[in-house]
């Protein structure tokens, strides 16, 4: 019976601890710039770009090309991912995977932030930033 009681007691610490995730890097307001790289299957398109993070929102800058095609909203953490929740309405024209938007892969060492995703099976789009 002791060891029963014994058993339960550390099963449930295990189980608070695991339920315990660490903090996330979050990042900081400011102006991140930089480039962007889509690979699809058959080439790699890039272009320059910028995001500028404050209060919990977001801005991309586009191109003419919309090679990135920018975006605005908000974003939020969960599970090592951002995920980007864009608030603008778009033309059918284009690829809107393009568009600063859904759940990427990031890193952020406090000064170099890198967003990464590969979405829909149609490329793998990178963004690859500064903080000024």
């Amino acid at each position: 019976m002791k060891t029963h009681i014994i058993n339960i007691f550390i099963l449930s610490i295990v189980i608070f601890i695991s339920s315990c995730s660490k903090e996330e890097q979050k990042l900081a307001d400011g102006t991140y710039k930089g480039s962007f790289k889509v690979t699809y299957n058959t080439a790699v398109q890039t272009g320059q770009t910028s995001i500028e993070i404050k209060d919990g929102k977001f801005t991309c800058t586009s191109n003419a090309n919309r090679i990135p095609a920018g975006g605005s909203g908000t974003y939020t953490f969960s599970n090592n991912k951002i995920t980007f929740n864009e608030q603008n309405f778009y033309t059918a024209d284009f690829d809107w995977n393009l568009i600063l938007s859904g759940t990427y892969d990031y890193t952020f060492n406090g000064k170099t932030l890198r967003i990464f995703a590969s979405k829909n099976g149609v490329g793998v789009y990178e963004y690859e930033l500064v903080k000024q």
